[in-house]
């Protein structure tokens, strides 16, 4: 494999690994502010069990992504195989 193409894929993974980082964030903030600030969301979802729920579950899968999109990047500037099937 040429050198130019795996200095690519090098670089792709880690741009895919920050836009799932960078998505992560954004739902773990729309969690934080939900769980907060339960009135902000009472526009979007009328059941108060499901808005907290909701926001719960946002937080959860947002850091989880977020740490998902970090040690891909990580894994990717090292190409380090084990870190990217993490």
């Amino acid at each position: 494999v040429p050198m130019g193409v795996l200095s690519c894929m090098k670089y792709l993974m880690f741009i895919f690994n920050v836009l799932v980082f960078a998505g992560g964030t954004c739902l773990a903030a729309v969690g934080v502010w939900g769980a907060a600030d339960p009135a902000g969301l009472s526009a979007l979802v009328a059941a108060r069990a499901a808005r907290s729920a909701g926001s719960w579950l946002l937080l959860g899968v947002g850091i989880a992504l977020a740490l998902l999109g970090g040690v891909g990047c990580w894994g990717a500037l090292r190409r380090s195989r084990p870190l990217l099937l993490l």
